[in-house]
């Protein structure tokens, strides 16, 4: 079980959240957005995103219980999903997909998928909370006091968002492919990680 430190926490959430790496996803699909509008997106992707930790929070190793879902299942599930999403940046097919987005989509459309989950809100940050916040031998200050580091966490996500316009700037379009498609491959990277622990776990070794 992770210690109950804030510390401790945070440091864990900040590196799993991993603002920087969700910065492609999110140029890419307010590319063309007005200011205003790209931060209605990026509040409307933290919004979701927090939303979905924080139930994860209070019920995640319940609903994973009552489902009878080991957590090493759950977690390759996850990352498989996350190398899809990962490849599908390396091969610019998530490009390919924000593209047919029409130009009226709402703030969700926009918002949702990729960008919420499984950018942000993705199976390690999901199993990491509920770790954090185990069910079975936190109390409830310890649970809200996780709560307040993924607000925390996901408020330095919206200041690499707002940073992240000025990116676009500079290197245009094209720029965004380029830094999506390395950032692609790092995600991969740490999806296949994933993979590999959960299935280590699964089978004991």
């Amino acid at each position: 079980m992770f210690p109950s430190d804030f510390v401790y926490e945070f440091f864990t959430l900040l590196v799993i959240l991993d603002p920087i790496a969700t910065v492609p996803v999110f140029l890419a699909v307010t590319y063309g957005l007005p200011w205003r509008e790209a931060l209605k997106v990026a509040l409307a992707a933290l919004s979701v995103a927090f939303g979905i930790l924080t139930a994860f929070i209070f019920l995640g190793l319940e609903f994973l219980k009552v489902l009878d879902i080991p957590t090493p299942s759950f977690q390759l599930a996850g990352s498989f999903i996350l190398f899809t999403l990962g490849l599908s940046m390396v091969t610019g097919k998530m490009h390919e997909e924000i593209a047919k987005m029409p130009a009226n989509a709402s703030i969700m459309e926009r918002s949702i998928y990729p960008l919420a989950m499984p950018s942000i809100a993705g199976a390690g940050a999901i199993l990491t909370v509920v770790m954090l916040s185990d069910n079975n031998a936190r109390v409830m200050a310890e649970q809200l006091q996780t709560t307040f580091v993924v607000l925390l966490c996901l408020s330095i996500h919206l200041a690499t968002f707002m940073a992240g316009g000025l990116i676009i700037r500079y290197v245009g379009m094209i720029g965004i492919q380029v830094i999506t498609r390395v950032f692609g491959l790092m995600i991969c990277s740490i999806a296949v990680s994933g993979m590999v622990i959960a299935i280590k776990e699964s089978f004991g070794i």
